[in-house]
């Protein structure tokens, strides 16, 4: 298997995904906030909002969206 850079905090590692074994929980934390914010809100949230409001950084809400992983956005 070969190395990869992760995603989030530019550590080496070997997997199929493409962020390493410490950051995909907070991976999928900051999805959940990130979701759970969209849905709840009375409108539809800017990148700034969402990041300023979750304490989710603009590089992983564009990863996130790139990769689908936000729903309803």
């Amino acid at each position: 298997m070969e190395l990869k850079k992760c995603a989030r905090c530019g550590c080496f590692f070997a997997s199929p995904n493409n962020v390493c074994s410490n950051c995909e929980a907070k991976d999928r934390q900051d999805i959940y906030n990130l979701n759970n914010y969209i849905v709840n809100s009375s409108f539809t949230p800017s990148i700034d909002n969402l990041s300023a409001n979750t304490g989710v950084s603009l590089k992983n809400i564009n990863r996130f969206i790139e990769n689908n992983s936000i729903s309803n956005f």
